[in-house]
């Protein structure tokens, strides 16, 4: 069949992409494509492997049209079908020319150049597992039309200055010439095949169309140079291959069969980048799963495997797994960041898995990289589990006999049901030891784990500012700064508090919150979390004396009258003030309310002359004309945060006290002299409201000043804290928690155990997570420590219990997973190793190299670590 010719009608044109969907052929040189192979030992693979030679077209009626008027005329020539060749690695080292060429699949292809980079990276001395660091080169599209000659068992191929660029027409003719070395491609992708099985069996329905062609769009990659090359000698005789074949990265030419009428390169013709390094658009508080994401998608192993044949080790009938919705989704991004030329990648599909499998991640809301990390891996490992019929294994502790038999029998029973490239690569196992505090029964299990969450000692340091009053007001406030326990309780802090004020046996502490001018929380429990008191909160302590019978407590809040406008008049306002005055009632019986007021606040008063004799106060003068014209105030409607009564009383130029109700927010009566006081309860709460002439007698600015627990902008010196000193903290003996008791089999209660955990079997790729977030009840925080970590040389060798005859106990870091901010408001990067000393920043939708010196900061929240080859 002959090919249409160029002014043909569009009609007569039919796209490759009519073959098989979006696969991928990449155009090699034969001999770059076999040096990955032959240094890689794999089982023999039966492939039905094609050569075509390159001929003159006579299928166009004439000879070949080329180099002799290459800018004038079109490319025409066939590429003769010589039969199935090759098969099994058949061709001689000899008989591969420079002219040889390889077409093979996607998968192949980014092995190869992933095998060319690593290998280059050992000859420069760098034991680096990374994929990646594969440089692009120069891409340039050239348009090619395709007829199938059944009858010579060809294929006719026609490049045309039509449907081509100059530069790119003029490189064609290049590339294509026959005038020198015969062009020999061999197919071992097998896609080439599908074009003559599709013509024949479109001839036998009858379909078949005279003049049919197929376009075809080939991007070629780097070329151009390596034709000047090519005619050139190395030092020892031989010949040199193109710039593709010396460097594994150029000489590469792709084939996409795809939907699209063109395919065209998704960057600049010349732009620098390199495979793998491409970012993840940001759909909305997603850095957290991009940033994980990254990390996943340069881990040694995992590259290789889903750039593989993974789909045939989708289990879909595991009842815990995603039907294998969540690997291919995986597998697919994984795919599309390795693709050449790829630009940002929006992770769409793989978001909308993620929501439909786990809700919590669903929406737009900023989540933990480590939790999702965490999901993504035991649903990785559940989507790709060869264990298709788990058996039923039930645990036994160790009863005495050898770790290394329990261990064994642990993992065996592990392996029995879970088998998968996760835990052939991420999982390891742990000894977990229980030692009940009563019977001293002794329980060791053997578990696995994916991951080590690790704690941050040295983090444990909050420094407070707190106020402190006296115990009968012979002195002022005093401000104190204490150093507690980051995570410590509130006897913690207590006793860090008897120690900073010196205090005597005879006096006791009493630690209260402030807000608005009220106390509105006693720290009384001494087992409650120091978390609970945040760092805007404000602190009192008071000094009281000690007291055997337990007598009530006495609170006093202050209000003074301040002028307030309101719908355009002056109305004078009861307004609180002032730091809460405790005492201890020690006689409820000659309890007088106002002198012992008076004497807590005998230390806030202004020397006598201060003032002079006749002050003027024209507000509580202008008060009380009112209150002489209609009998009442506004005081007490106008302030949100006075306390409220039925009846209103006149501003008055004396001193009231008034009882209130246990949270002081209305008042019950008015405390008189001549009437004793009831006291029904342990705590009294009492309202002193002033006149304003008194009241200047007093220093209220003073006894207003109360700092917060942490001001603003004021930062504690950074810590550092050894990643050792983490996994030494990690492995440390510690009793279990109230909520976390362990069933005793001797005892048959449950007890608080002593628990020790040992690394008993390490995986190829090390996971740590550092437990920089906290959660309470109330709160959230977040520990800024900084984590020196080693890059190159991670020796746990110290820190395993059981040698088992595994080579090394090494590791190098190849990615880190960042968090930045606070807990709300955070953002999460990735910083990737891609061979050498090139680090890159994965911020999102933007790339960009960062120097070694700076991936190691306060940020680092996962660090991911792949084991080391022994030489």
């Amino acid at each position: 069949m002959s090919a249409a010719s160029s002014d043909e009608s569009p009609d007569s044109t039919q796209r490759i992409d009519s073959y098989n969907g979006e696969q991928r052929v990449y155009f090699v040189p034969l001999r770059w494509w076999k040096d990955a192979q032959d240094a890689v030992p794999s089982e023999p693979v039966e492939r039905k492997e094609v050569l075509y030679t390159a001929t003159t077209g006579l299928s166009y009626g004439g000879p070949m049209k080329l180099i002799n008027n290459i800018f004038n005329s079109d490319i025409l020539f066939d590429l003769r079908r010589e039969g199935d060749t090759l098969q099994n690695g058949e061709t001689g080292e000899a008989s591969v020319s420079g002219r040889d060429f390889a077409l093979v699949s996607s998968d192949m292809w980014l092995q190869a150049l992933k095998w060319h980079h690593d290998d280059k990276n050992t000859e420069r001395g760098v034991k680096s597992f990374s994929a990646g660091g594969v440089d692009k080169g120069d891409v340039y599209p050239v348009q090619l039309r395709l007829s199938v000659l059944q009858e010579t068992n060809s294929l006719a191929v026609k490049i045309s200055k039509k449907d081509n660029s100059v530069e790119c027409f003029r490189r064609a003719c290049k590339i294509f010439s026959l005038d020198s070395e015969q062009l020999r491609i061999w197919d071992i992708s097998g896609q080439t095949t599908l074009f003559f099985e599709s013509d024949l069996s479109n001839s036998m329905d009858g379909q078949q169309q005279t003049d049919q062609e197929m376009l075809l769009e080939l991007q070629i990659y780097g070329l151009s140079d390596s034709i000047k090359l090519k005619d050139s000698k190395k030092e020892d005789g031989s010949t040199q291959q193109t710039n593709g074949i010396t460097n594994g990265i150029n000489g590469g030419s792709t084939f996409r069969f795809g939907r699209s009428n063109s395919l065209s390169f998704l960057g600049k013709a010349g732009e620098a980048g390199t495979l793998g390094l491409t970012g993840l658009q940001n759909l909305g508080n997603t850095c957290f799963m991009n940033s994980s994401l990254q990390c996943l998608a340069h881990t040694p192993k995992l590259v290789d495997f889903f750039l593989g044949e993974y789909s045939r080790e989708i289990n879909l009938d595991n009842p815990l797994g995603m039907k294998g919705e969540i690997a291919l989704a995986f597998g697919d991004l994984l795919r599309s960041l390795w693709a050449p030329g790829a630009s940002t990648v929006p992770p769409r599909t793989f978001k909308a898995k993620l929501a439909r499998f786990a809700p919590q991640f669903s929406g737009f809301n900023q989540h933990d990289s480590q939790e999702l990390l965490a999901f993504l891996l035991d649903g990785l490992h559940e989507d790709l589990n060869r264990v298709k019929n788990k058996p039923y294994v039930e645990a036994k502790d160790g009863d005495g006999r050898p770790d290394e038999e329990v261990a064994d029998e642990y993992w065996r029973n592990h392996m029995a049901r879970n088998d998968s490239i996760i835990v052939d690569v991420c999982q390891g196992q742990y000894k977990s030891t229980l030692v009940c505090p009563v019977c001293k029964k002794v329980s060791v299990m053997f578990d696995p784990f994916m991951y080590l969450s690790l704690p941050l000692p040295c983090t444990s340091m909050r420094t407070m500012d707190l106020t402190v009053m006296s115990a009968d007001g012979d002195s002022l406030p005093v401000s104190l700064t204490v150093d507690v326990p980051k995570f410590g309780k509130f006897e913690d802090l207590h006793k860090a508090l008897v120690t900073a004020c010196s205090l005597p046996d005879d006096e006791t502490l009493l630690v209260t919150e402030v807000y608005n001018n009220k106390i509105i929380r006693f720290l009384e429990e001494p087992t409650d979390s120091l978390t609970l008191i945040r760092d805007g909160d404000k602190l009192v302590v008071y000094r009281l004396k000690k007291d055997a019978n337990n007598s009530p407590l006495i609170v006093f809040m202050h209000q003074k009258l301040e002028e307030q406008i309101i719908g355009g008049k002056s109305s004078p306002t009861w307004k609180a003030f002032g730091i809460p005055l405790v005492s201890r009632l020690n006689d409820v019986e000659t309890f007088d309310a106002e002198n012992l007021y008076l004497k807590l606040l005998s230390s806030f008063k202004m020397p006598t002359d201060f003032f002079t004799e006749n002050l003027e106060n024209p507000i509580e003068e202008e008060a009380t004309d009112k209150a002489d014209d209609d009998g009442t105030t506004s005081a007490e409607d106008t302030n949100s945060t006075d306390v409220k009564e039925t009846t209103e009383p006149l501003p008055d130029p004396v001193l009231r006290l008034y009882l209130t109700d246990d949270r002081g927010n209305s008042i019950e009566s008015e405390i008189l002299k001549e009437k004793p006081v009831n006291i029904k309860s342990k705590r009294v709460n009492v309202l002193a409201r002033w006149p304003v002439k008194e009241l200047d007698a007093y220093d209220t600015c003073l006894l207003s000043s109360l700092p917060e627990v942490s001001k603003f902008g004021t930062k504690r010196p950074q810590e550092s804290v050894s990643l050792y000193k983490c996994l030494e903290a990690f492995l440390t003996e510690e009793p279990l928690g109230p909520d976390d008791m362990w069933y005793c089999p001797g005892c048959k209660e449950h007890r608080q155990a002593i628990k020790k955990l040992d690394l008993w079997r390490l995986p190829e790729i090390l996971v740590i997570h550092l437990k920089r977030f906290s959660y309470s009840r109330f709160m959230k925080n977040k520990l800024e420590a900084y984590v020196d970590f080693p890059l190159d040389d991670l020796d746990l060798s110290s820190y395993i219990s059981y040698k088992n005859g595994q080579t090394t106990y090494r590791y190098m870091l190849y990615a880190i997973s960042n968090h930045y901010g606070s807990m709300g408001g955070g953002h999460y990067t990735a910083y990737v190793h891609h061979g050498g000393d090139r680090w890159y920043d994965f911020d999102d939708s933007h790339v960009h190299q960062i120097s070694q010196e700076k991936i190691k900061t306060s940020a680092a929240y996962v660090l991911f670590y792949k084991r080391l080859v022994e030489d």
